[in-house]
């Protein structure tokens, strides 16, 4: 049985590093509603355990590497957030995981497409992007495992 606060860990996390992605190399803030979705906060002002943990998951990132900030925004998001190397690199190389590959081929055919764009699909962030919107929580945590073991060498 799945941890569900780490499957939401994993897809958060893609979430993030693909939102800074489509920005970079500019800064962008990154808020938690955008990536985990509405929040209501208590009678006491107090942000759900989600909306945290999602927080959390943008701080670990920051923390692990793979992206810097200026600032945080209150509890509601990171400032001037860019990738850093090795988040650009990890996520612009080609992906070697081949339970993802396979699981990608099947759910976005690449037939009759020009070699330079099937090599494109299948770099880390269009692979990650796939199965985040198309594949399950369980696909999302076997790729996001590999990802981060990968970066040990970026």
């Amino acid at each position: 049985m799945s941890d569900i606060h780490i499957d939401d860990f994993y897809k958060d996390s893609a979430l993030v590093l693909s939102q800074l992605f489509a920005f970079f190399p500019r800064p962008n803030a990154v808020y938690v509603e955008d990536i985990a979705g509405a929040d209501h906060t208590d009678d006491f002002g107090l942000h759900s355990q989600r909306h945290m943990a999602c927080l959390g998951a943008m701080l670990w990132l920051a923390q692990a590497g793979y992206l810097h900030y200026a600032d945080t925004i209150r509890q509601e998001a990171i400032d001037q957030a860019v990738l850093s190397h090795k988040g650009f690199t990890l996520l612009s190389s080609p992906c070697e995981d081949a339970a993802s590959l396979a699981l990608v081929a099947k759910l976005a055919p690449a037939a009759d497409l020009p070699p330079s764009v099937i090599q494109e699909r299948y770099s880390n962030i269009n692979v990650m992007r796939t199965l985040v919107a198309q594949a399950t929580s369980g696909d999302i945590r076997q790729f996001m495992t590999y990802l981060m073991n990968c970066s040990r060498n970026h």
